[in-house]
């Protein structure tokens, strides 16, 4: 966990009323410590790429809510597709060659 001092310390391009706003407006979520803001080492590395998609790629304030929520998307659908990964590689040969097929039927099919 790092506290609000260390967080801007660590990332000396970010605004502290930015910061500020970005947890008012939910886009970071922070714990609170003996009433001031503490972030996990997730939300720390939320908070370095809001502050890269806002200081260097230029990302609008408006639009940050949309691309950190396609962003959460992806990484929630990667998260899913190790674990069913991890599933079928799990089973036996025969399992895994028949969802191998299948896999391989899809991909045919929709190059068309």
């Amino acid at each position: 966990m790092k506290n609000l001092d260390e967080v801007i310390t660590l990332i000396p391009e970010l605004h502290r009323d930015d910061l500020d706003r970005w947890i008012r407006d939910a886009l970071i979520e922070a714990a609170q410590d003996s009433g001031s803001p503490t972030f996990s080492e997730t939300q720390f590395a939320r908070v370095r790429l809001i502050c890269t998609l806002r200081y260097d790629m230029d990302v609008e304030e408006e639009t940050l809510p949309v691309v950190l929520d396609l962003l959460d998307q992806l990484h929630d659908t990667r998260a899913r597709l190790h674990t069913l990964s991890q599933a079928v590689l799990a089973q036996d040969e025969e399992v895994r060659a028949a969802v191998l097929d299948i896999v391989t039927e899809a991909r045919r099919r929709r190059r068309g």
